[in-house]
């Protein structure tokens, strides 16, 4: 007989996603579709079950243990409510796992997106076989799961680990937080685009201009430009490669992790930021923490759903269960 299988929901405000999940962190089956996140929690919650029942009709026949829901904070993990995430409107105080326990006949768990993925990519990926790992999603903006000691760090209500908004300058562009010199706010994927949309115009020949058509240049446009060779897009990425270690340098001496683990849309110019990357945490952190690798992290887009399932694979444990 199969063994059973875990239910996940990667819940974001512009993309819906479910899955099948084996114990080994396999997807079995997946379903992805636009979330309407302007349409209020009921009708999202519709989407969820149907979504679901799409994803149990695809693996006919097979038992579940439960349902790991992986969603944008603030929310509150133990009591399973979503508290007011900014992306999903008129989201107050949504007692998440209770509905859907209640709709689905089934056990339901609720964690941050961030620490989902950083779960994914402890037990599954990257972080596989450590104690503490430190998961860095760089993107539209910076977030993060702690796994300290195998458990994640969750601190008060759930909000610990709000990495991106550690203040490392007193310059740049103000966050969408309202401070100015948040780490989201000078090394996300959009701060990169921002500055090289700054540093460019339409139609002065660049290289990044040229890959960015009638649009705005964007960290994608970067990566891409920097790959070829081109020297602008290597010094923007360089000076982006400065800004992420200082920040890794404060994450190394706050968590000291046996790694950290970079996801998101700018990992894939990981290869290209390691040299600076390393040699920014060589200046700034103090010795003992300087040979803690910086890698790529190894799911991809599913470490939130893996991790979303990890959840339920050991029911009614508030340990998260030690990597094999």
């Amino acid at each position: 007989m199969s063994e059973p299988l875990a239910l996940a929901v990667d819940l974001g405000g512009t993309e819906l996603r479910a899955a099948a999940v084996a114990p080994g962190g396999q997807i079995l089956a997946q379903i992805d579709t636009p979330t309407d996140a302007t349409a209020g929690p009921a009708r999202v919650i519709d989407q969820i079950v149907a979504l679901i029942g799409e994803v149990r009709a695809r693996v006919p026949d097979m038992t579940f243990l439960g349902l790991g829901i992986g969603a944008p904070g603030p929310l509150d993990p133990v009591a399973g409510i979503a508290i007011a995430p900014p992306t999903l409107k008129g989201w107050r105080d949504v007692p998440l796992t209770a509905i859907l326990s209640d709709r689905l006949a089934m056990p339901v768990m609720l964690e941050n997106d961030a620490n989902a993925a950083a779960l994914g990519e402890w037990r599954f990926g990257a972080g596989r076989g450590l104690h503490s790992v430190v998961f860095v999603t760089v993107s539209t903006g910076i977030g993060g799961g702690v796994v300290a000691d195998g458990r994640i760090l969750h601190g008060q209500r759930g909000l610990a680990a709000e990495i991106g908004h550690m203040t490392i300058t007193e310059r740049g562009g103000r966050c969408f937080c309202g401070a100015i010199g948040c780490f989201e706010a000078v090394a996300s994927g959009s701060a990169l685009g921002w500055r090289a949309d700054a540093a460019t115009r339409p139609g002065d020949g660049s290289r990044l201009r040229a890959l960015a058509g009638s649009g705005a240049v964007t960290a994608r446009h970067v990566a891409d430009a920097a790959r070829e060779g081109d020297a602008q897009a290597s010094a923007l990425l360089a000076e982006e490669a400065r800004w992420l270690g200082i920040g890794f340098t404060n994450l190394l001496h706050l968590y000291s992790p046996e790694a950290i683990v970079v996801g998101g849309g700018l990992s894939v110019a990981l290869d290209l930021m390691a040299g600076g990357i390393a040699a920014t945490i060589i200046e700034r952190a103090m010795p003992a923490y300087r040979d803690v690798p910086v890698v790529a992290a190894a799911l991809g887009r599913h470490a939130g759903l893996v991790g979303a399932a990890s959840l339920v694979l050991e029911p009614g444990s508030t340990r998260i269960v030690e990597a094999a």
